[in-house]
């Protein structure tokens, strides 16, 4: 790796291009004692990392990660990102998720925090079949009403 490329951007670049053929790569990246958490998971270590995405190949058809910002600060960096997909088994729901991501670099060059930012309420639970009649006007409540002129 050419040392004018943050760590960062190759980390995207594993991420945009991330096929079950290839996840190693991603996997490459990350430090042993990596930490990452989602709405669903807190993980502290690599291996528990890689049932994440191992996990994912398994529940989603074609899971398909797009980035379209990345902003460096001093201690972190945050990418801004788009997941497409289909869920395998029942009720084979299309994905569409977007959300934030903050990343920390070791000082070996290797990601040490994964932390995704979405909204799992409003992006997939209202979309599912049974638990979607529940999380549906649980999220109305928080809507402004339309106002009246």
């Amino acid at each position: 790796m050419a040392k004018n490329i943050h760590p960062v951007n190759t980390y995207v670049r594993a991420f945009t291009a991330l096929t079950q053929d290839n996840v190693e790569r991603l996997y490459d990246l990350v430090a042993d004692d990596v930490f990452f958490t989602d709405p669903f998971n807190i993980i502290h270590d690599k291996d528990g990392f890689r049932r994440i995405f191992d996990h994912m190949f398994e529940t989603c058809n074609n899971p398909v990660f797009t980035v379209s910002d990345v902003a460096h600060s001093d201690n972190a960096s945050y990418l801004r990102w788009k997941m497409t997909g289909k869920l395998k088994s029942w009720p084979h729901t299309n994905l569409l998720f977007e959300g934030m991501t903050e990343v920390h670099v070791n000082p070996q060059g290797l990601i040490c925090q994964h932390i995704d930012h979405w909204d799992s309420a409003s992006q997939l639970m209202r979309h599912l079949p049974i638990i979607g009649t529940i999380i549906r006007p649980i999220l109305k409540l928080f809507q402004l009403k339309p106002v009246k002129k």
